[in-house]
């Protein structure tokens, strides 16, 4: 049964704790009714991984007063999936939003992001989605700053929609000295990675991913030209990865078999 209020769905990718949900979760109920399915654990850098192998859990919780939260054994996505087809019980929310993630999924970070997954999910299922990080990767990061324009970007999804197969990812920068809002393009960049190899006990090599991120682009009209200059970036993001200006090169392509 619809009620006055949206039903907004909540999620994230650093786990049921992390501070970052709760700034969320208190968000979003002064615009609806919340509900949480969120994984029992951290789960950064995920993407749009899916439990297949094993069965998963959806246990109900009671972590933040007046509000209906669940902890899933599984991945953000799962979260998604789970909160569709088990809680709203094909009843689909109004909105999905995810995070506070801590630390940027702006530029190439959206395709590795747990975060920006559960928000990609949301809109493949076609709820109007969101997903919200934060330029401080510290658990005690300050995400005061944050709640007016998350609020405000919510309330603007709720009232006009958002195109077909399009969701926001939203990056906020960390300072108090939020400038406002640009609508910005996924700037050109990448990690180049490398591995720092060290050995442990047994004498058995091991490796932690480290690396550096390399800007490939001076556009002013990129996420991280608006992150470096304090300004809140939304990027309207799109699961169809269809490289559609490719098509008429390939169809010029002779294929001899």
């Amino acid at each position: 049964m619809k009620t006055a209020k949206p039903n907004i769905l909540v999620v994230n990718d650093d786990g049921i704790t992390a501070p970052g949900i709760k700034v969320l979760i208190e968000a979003m109920a002064a615009i609806g009714r919340v509900v949480v399915v969120a994984p029992d654990s951290p789960q950064s850098g995920m993407g749009h991984a899916i439990t297949i192998g094993k069965p998963l859990r959806l246990d109900k919780v009671d972590l933040y007063e007046g509000i209906e939260i669940y902890r899933c054994s599984g991945t953000p996505v799962d979260c998604v999936k789970l909160a569709v087809n088990k809680v709203f019980k094909g009843q689909k929310p109004d909105l999905c939003v995810s995070g506070i993630n801590h630390g940027l999924n702006n530029s190439i970070n959206v395709l590795y992001s747990g975060t920006m997954s559960a928000a990609v999910e949301g809109a493949i299922e076609s709820i109007p989605s969101i997903g919200f990080s934060l330029d401080d990767y510290n658990l005690d990061a300050n995400f005061s700053h944050c709640v007016k324009y998350v609020k405000e970007l919510a309330l603007q999804v709720l009232a006009n929609g958002l195109p077909v197969n399009t969701l926001l990812n939203v990056n906020f920068p960390n300072s108090d000295n939020i400038k406002g809002i640009k609508i910005c393009r996924q700037a050109n960049a990448k990690w180049a990675e490398e591995f720092d190899e060290r050995v442990d006990p047994h004498k058995r090599p091991y490796y932690w991913l480290t690396g550096v991120f390399q800007l490939n682009d001076g556009g002013e009209d990129t996420d991280v030209w608006a992150l470096e200059h304090n300004y809140v970036s939304v990027v309207p993001v799109q699961f169809d990865m269809t490289a559609h200006h490719a098509i008429p090169l390939l169809n010029n392509w002779t294929f001899n078999v």
